[in-house]
């Protein structure tokens, strides 16, 4: 199970356990599971999407960064007005 917490200037918008993680990573899309190899990569324009216990999630983004040490996955995004 990884832990992952997405903060946006404005606010924590998640912080719980997720099974998986999708990112727009400026080099490509990308998806992180349990046992990742460490990382920290910039985010492009795209779809942040998360599987917990309550299924997927979706969040719109313009861009920020995400860091992936020991099943920590840690996303700071700038959100796109919706």
């Amino acid at each position: 199970m990884l832990k992952l917490k997405i903060v946006s200037p404005e606010k924590v918008l998640y912080e719980g356990e997720a099974t998986s993680v999708k990112v727009p990573g400026v080099l490509g899309g990308m998806e992180i599971l349990q046992n990742h190899a460490p990382l920290i990569s910039a985010l492009t324009t795209g779809k942040v999407a998360y599987t917990n216990a309550e299924g997927t999630q979706e969040i719109q983004v313009a861009g920020g960064f995400v860091e992936v040490l020991h099943n920590d996955v840690s996303l700071c995004i700038e959100r796109t007005s919706e």
